[in-house]
């Protein structure tokens, strides 16, 4: 059955252009248009869209303010925000992810771009991520339901992700007293919104720093961490070359640049921004930033693997294993827009804890410890 998307923009020729670039796959169908927020509002009160791509801008009723009225009224709707890649454009995109979109593609700046392949690549791509998200997650449920019962009478909201094959995984012990620790977080599709969750419940002694890769355009970090910062009693801040990580502070990857961590002097680390090619099409990339951190100074990395499409970090995560003691988080698929990261960790048999969105920030605390 096709999946049903109503198409929001106050201009006439972008909605042509996105319903005609819906329509052109058969797993999809534009079946409703609208011109500004206040249109949506009264179709998706009467009628249950698959998706709603939504723009910022428009007259009566913008995109916040529909977001707004979804919210105070509990209108069930996957919103993927349009947005363009203005400053202005990016803090509201951020803000509308607070308010319930799953996430954004950005805005052609011109009727060119919008009919191009690029701007096709990457709507399709997300609408096929976050509407495939139920038949990935029917094809784990088995699986869930066994590692859950299992575990039932130890932690409920915990459980140790199943294993790839049944032989025992041999990691590299952490010193018995471990002093210096960092976390390493890696997401994409649906991040941005979980990010608003995680951030916020972290205790602001948390004893180590975090770099953080979140695929991103360029702009679009730096009104994500401005606003997360707002919200978070730890400081987080996106990423500067150079800069010295200091405990209780989260370290964004600018969009547009690979994050890396190198030691610096007396037994510092420090932020290093690589400005080589995108790796598959993603630039930060979370594979340079976990695999920059075998030669780090660090007793024990903390990874956590939030939601995503694709199998960024898993390499990474592989490669960091075989040098450095490691501890790996990953959302549950049930908490994920897109099962696909943390499912790639869980699969290669990397994850100790595989745990709802609502509970990492504590189980980060709780492997990293306060100051």
């Amino acid at each position: 059955m096709k999946k049903n998307i109503l198409v929001v923009d106050d201009s006439a020729l972008m909605r042509r252009v996105i319903c005609d670039i819906i329509n052109s796959d058969n797993r999809f169908q534009a079946i409703d248009t609208c011109c500004d927020g206040l249109q949506a509002y009264e179709k998706l009160k009467m009628k249950r869209y698959d998706a709603v791509l939504l723009d910022v801008y428009m007259p009566r009723m913008d995109g916040l303010q529909l977001l707004e009225r979804i919210q105070a009224e509990h209108i069930n709707a996957t919103v993927i925000m349009v947005s363009t890649l203005t400053t202005e454009g990016a803090s509201v995109t951020v803000r509308a992810m607070e308010l319930g979109a799953v996430d954004f593609v950005t805005k052609p700046e011109n009727i060119i771009e919008a009919k191009g392949q690029d701007f096709r690549k990457r709507l399709m791509e997300m609408l096929q991520a976050v509407l495939h998200i139920d038949e990935i997650q029917s094809q784990l449920q088995p699986q869930a339901r066994t590692a859950t019962h299992e575990r039932s009478r130890m932690t409920p909201s915990v459980m140790v992700a199943p294993k790839a094959n049944d032989t025992p995984r041999k990691r590299m012990p952490a010193p018995r007293k471990v002093n210096n620790r960092i976390v390493a977080l890696a997401c994409s599709t649906g991040g941005p919104k979980a990010l608003h969750t995680v951030l916020p419940s972290l205790d602001p002694g948390m004893d180590a720093p975090m770099v953080l890769v979140q695929h991103m355009p360029t702009g679009f970090t730096k009104s994500l961490a401005d606003r997360l910062n707002e919200l978070s009693k730890v400081t987080v801040k996106e990423a500067e070359e150079g800069e010295t990580l200091e405990k209780g502070v989260v370290y964004i990857a600018p969009g547009g640049k690979h994050l890396e961590v190198v030691c610096g002097v007396n037994g510092s680390h420090k932020v290093h921004l690589n400005d080589a090619p995108a790796i598959g099409g993603l630039k930060p990339c979370a594979n340079i930033m976990y695999q920059s951190l075998k030669n780090s100074r660090y007793d024990e990395i903390t990874c956590v693997v939030l939601t995503g499409m694709g199998a960024d970090g898993t390499a990474g995560i592989e490669e960091l294993d075989k040098s450095k003691p490691i501890h790996v988080i990953a959302q549950n698929a049930q908490t994920c827009v897109v099962y696909g990261m943390p499912r790639a960790v869980a699969e290669a048999g990397l994850a100790d804890e595989v745990v709802p969105l609502e509970s990492i920030a504590n189980t980060i605390i709780k492997n990293v410890g306060v100051k």
